[in-house]
């Protein structure tokens, strides 16, 4: 088990929540690079993610980064530093562009690195019992996060009974077109539609808003989470000072 796997789910949650508003409050690129990597680091170490799996979870993230990045740095106005022709890059959209793109990096890996530490049945149990969530809200939220997992397993299923009926090819393979991958589509749709009505109808004839309710192993809440807690929060405010006192006294307009 690891270091963070061990922690409460609701404390978890918080605290990712609470550095992402913190995070939606910076501009400072340097501060932000400096989040990220501890991020990094966390999910790594901390959740056991491997450096693989943490490298192919990060490219959504880079690529929205570098489409935000692009689009500030080419449209908002400001000092020039490269001109050419319609485009005109500036200092202000660089900088203000990269901080905008580093907030989605620091949100992503924080929420891999909750979710590779967090089984869905522990945060269901947790956000009962310690966010007083009602259960039919958590059940739903555990049916539907097992729905997410299962999609790739369906999507290739799908896949696989349409390419057994395609057309073949002159090389004697099914010939696969955007029409082909579009039926695929609308098939995954109404298969997870027609799911998702069962799974509601099951919750619900299972009485899950009907009074308390027994927990089979319990999710504890303890000192080590409130040492996690108290350990972020802390490593939080001396990046946010240290951001504060190594800024350029312009700041970075």
């Amino acid at each position: 088990m690891t270091p963070l796997e061990a922690r409460n789910p609701t404390v978890k949650l918080l605290l990712l929540v609470a550095v992402s508003l913190v995070t939606l409050a910076l501009l400072d690129p340097a501060t932000l690079v400096l989040l990220y990597l501890l991020g990094l680091a966390a999910a790594r170490w901390g959740a056991g993610v491997g450096p693989r799996r943490l490298l192919l979870a990060q490219v959504p993230f880079w690529s929205f980064g570098v489409g935000v990045l692009l689009v500030n740095a080419l449209s908002r106005p400001g000092e020039a530093l490269v001109a050419g022709g319609p485009f005109r890059v500036t200092h202000e959209g660089l900088v203000v562009g990269a901080a905008l793109a580093l907030r989605g990096l620091v949100i992503g890996v924080g929420t891999v690195a909750f979710l590779a530490s967090t089984p869905p049945r522990d945060l269901m149990v947790s956000l009962t019992r310690h966010a007083r969530l009602s259960p039919r809200y958590a059940y739903a939220l555990l049916a539907g996060h097992r729905m997410l997992a299962g999609l790739p397993r369906q999507w290739a299923t799908i896949r696989a009974a349409q390419r057994v009926r395609a057309p073949l090819g002159r090389d004697g393979r099914p010939r696969d077109g955007w029409r082909a991958w579009a039926r695929s589509a609308f098939a995954l749709l109404v298969a997870s539609i027609r799911a998702s009505e069962r799974v509601a109808l099951a919750l619900e004839s299972r009485g899950l808003s009907a009074g308390p309710r027994s927990v089979w192993r319990p999710v504890p809440l303890g000192a080590g989470d409130a040492a996690l807690a108290g350990g972020v929060v802390g490593v939080l405010a001396l990046v946010l000072a240290a951001g504060a006192v190594l800024a350029p006294a312009g700041g970075w307009w």
